[in-house]
């Protein structure tokens, strides 16, 4: 028998936490960038901790890298330019609706093996409204109504299950990732059940087509902040990898806030006065 889309999920999800494991080791190998979170002061006076970039394959990620970007300047970004030349922006907008609306099954899955019970019911509740009253996916019906589209991947789950990211990884075609990220993708290329239903059916084109226009519409949204990064970045490598470590970690905090980031807040003692608030300080003078 076959096994399910959910229970290949598993399956997955306990290969990548045996990859990350033995991934581990080679996370710790730090060396100072300019991409990740300032350096801290250590204990020995002028020294500083490197940090950790924890890619340990750049020679080949950048190999890959300059290979995607070749890709890019021939083919993807001049499909991607005449995409946004032809379709006016409501239109790229219904493209664009429509292929979240196509990923309700995957964002439900992961919404749920995550134990998000909220989330996956906003799934459910944007994919039944969406799907009729907003044509088909067309029109964003239940955005408009306060339940906002939120993408939800297979890594992100891991992320939640505990499983380490593994080393930076960059992929071919596909860009930046992680081992995780990776396990992830494959995951839901194998599980997606549109797919599925798409292949069974011998409809392999629109599994085709539809991959070409996510390409298509999320390289056209893109255009511009690219051609941006790459006038004003001292190493437009290093700068992708800092960018797709943002956004990913962005997507698996749900939007909150880097705790990580957040200022310590200083222990007193009961007989410690506290410091003037900073709105308050100086007022009053």
């Amino acid at each position: 028998m076959r096994p399910g889309p959910l229970s290949r999920l598993m399956l997955l999800a306990v290969a990548a936490t045996a990859l990350a494991a033995c991934s581990t080791s080679t996370q710790q190998a730090t060396t100072p960038t300019l991409d990740g979170p300032p350096g801290q002061a250590s204990g020995a006076p002028g020294t500083v901790v490197p940090v950790n970039n924890n890619d340990p394959l750049e020679p080949v990620n950048r190999g890959i890298f300059w290979f995607n970007e070749a890709l890019d300047a021939v083919l993807i970004r001049p499909v991607a330019e005449i995409y946004r030349a032809v379709l006016p922006d409501p239109a790229q907008r219904g493209v664009r609706n429509v292929l979240q609306n196509l990923r309700s099954p995957l964002d439900l899955a992961n919404q749920t093996l995550q134990g998000d019970w909220d989330g996956a019911g906003d799934v459910v509740k944007r994919f039944a409204i969406n799907t009729t009253v907003g044509l088909g996916g067309l029109i964003d019906v239940a955005g408009k109504n306060g339940i906002p589209y939120e993408y939800e991947s297979f890594d992100q789950t891991l992320a939640v299950w505990g499983v380490p990211e593994g080393p930076y990884l960059v992929l071919p075609v596909i860009g930046s990732s992680s081992l995780r990220d990776a396990v992830g993708f494959g995951a839901e290329f194998y599980a997606d059940p549109v797919s599925n239903y798409a292949s069974n059916n011998d409809a392999d084109w629109f599994t085709y087509g539809r991959a070409g226009l996510t390409v298509a519409d999320t390289r056209a949204g893109y255009i511009d902040v690219i051609d941006d990064l790459k006038r004003n970045s001292f190493d437009y490598y290093a700068a992708m990898r800092s960018l797709y470590r943002q956004r990913r970690d962005n997507w698996i905090r749900d939007g909150a806030a880097d705790p990580s980031q957040l200022p310590d807040i200083p222990d007193y003692d009961d007989g410690d006065a506290a410091p003037p608030s900073p709105v308050r300080a100086g007022q009053g003078s």
